[in-house]
């Protein structure tokens, strides 16, 4: 059976590692919790960039590389594609579909930190959901504004800001009680596509609250794009039988 090594980083990773029987790998940064019921060999570190991987790649025997990490991971992923490259291999990616903007919703979109910052000047209670980003920022609060943000995990904050320690999936009622605790003005949010995240969207609709939304980036071209885990496995099935040309 040839050997797929998986990089994880979404939930839909941990669905299809479940599915992975002891000769594959699943692979993790080592953000977040490692699960401890799979049958397959998880891995947690990164490799030494994409020739640290595609040696892996070579030591271990891998026949597929599959790279269902977080969208905005733009890094990683082209580490994989280039390893693969490198190692010989295909690359296989799961690219999560991105949220649309329904008709009564405010989006805008910024590029980067500095156009963020410059989008929020207006606004006084911004909602950060972007992960640990806003961490090394928050000397730079403005006297006008007062920040929540919301991270997996917990961190201290200051006078200006504070820190949520959460994990999804969320629900309506949650959020609901959040922006109207915080007296939430503006959402800013990566378009991380996931369904766990996706209730803040609504509320924010709900209140006429604008979202700015990070753009996603660019990712690195592979071998084949699959848009949700059934594919993936079907996929999957085919390439690890004996005896399939991949």
């Amino acid at each position: 059976m040839k050997r797929v090594l998986l990089l994880g980083g979404i939930t839909e990773a941990l669905a299809i590692a479940r599915t992975l029987g002891p000769r594959h790998i699943y692979s993790l940064a080592g953000v977040g919790r490692v699960p401890s019921d799979l049958r397959c060999e998880v891995r947690v570190g990164g490799y030494g960039g994409a020739e640290g991987l595609a040696q892996f790649v070579r030591d271990e025997g891998i026949r597929l590389i599959l790279d269902a990490t977080h969208p905005y991971a733009a890094q990683i992923s082209q580490h994989a594609a280039s390893a693969a490259k490198l190692a010989g291999i295909p690359c296989w990616a799961l690219r999560r579909p991105a949220w649309q903007a329904g008709p009564h919703d405010d989006w805008r979109e910024v590029a980067d930190w500095a156009a963020l910052i410059t989008a929020l000047a207006p606004f006084k209670r911004p909602l950060f959901t972007l992960g640990r980003e806003p961490l090394a920022h928050l000397h730079e609060v403005p006297t006008h504004q007062f920040w929540t943000l919301r991270a997996l995990d917990s961190y201290p904050g200051n006078e200006r800001c504070e820190i949520i320690g959460a994990r999804g999936p969320f629900n309506l009622e949650g959020e609901r009680a959040l922006f109207e605790r915080r007296s939430i003005d503006v959402l800013i949010s990566k378009n991380s596509g996931s369904t766990a995240t996706e209730p803040k969207l609504e509320v924010a609709r709900e209140r006429g609250v604008p979202l700015l939304v990070l753009k996603r980036p660019v990712l690195a071209g592979v071998d084949r794009e699959f848009w949700s885990v059934g594919e993936v496995l079907k996929g999957l099935e085919l390439f690890t039988s004996v005896g399939h040309s991949g």
